[in-house]
């Protein structure tokens, strides 16, 4: 069975920093592409920054030069993080992962729970 497990959430003041975590684990897993997307109260699910098993990076233009996603292929980690924080940024930030499985022919993708961040005036 997958996990992710996020962590690093919480509350901040506006122009200040936070870094999220996520770890995947489960028996016989291979990580693809990692990323993370976020959810504002009344607003759609939206992608934040993706990171490809080599290394390439994708940006949502809103968090271009403040946010760097980046992991740690040997921990099957993906990490977030957010310098110049705005108010904008607060919501609940998800992490996802597409996964292939021993003996499956594609992989999956995979939600971790979430971890609200706030940031404040």
């Amino acid at each position: 069975q997958v996990q992710l497990v996020e962590s690093g959430g919480g509350l901040v003041q506006a122009g200040g920093s936070l870094r999220l975590s996520c770890a995947a684990s489960g028996y016989g897993i291979s990580i693809n592409a990692m990323g993370w997307y976020r959810q504002a109260p009344g607003k759609q699910r939206e992608l934040v920054a993706s990171i490809t098993s080599g290394g390439s990076t994708n940006y949502a233009d809103s968090v271009k030069g403040r946010f760097t996603i980046s992991r740690d292929n040997a921990k099957n980690t993906v990490f977030l993080q957010m310098d110049s924080l705005k108010p904008q940024d607060t919501a609940v930030y998800y992490c996802n992962t597409n996964i292939l499985r021993l003996g499956a022919l594609y992989g999956s993708d995979y939600w971790g729970k979430g971890t609200l961040v706030t940031v404040s005036t």
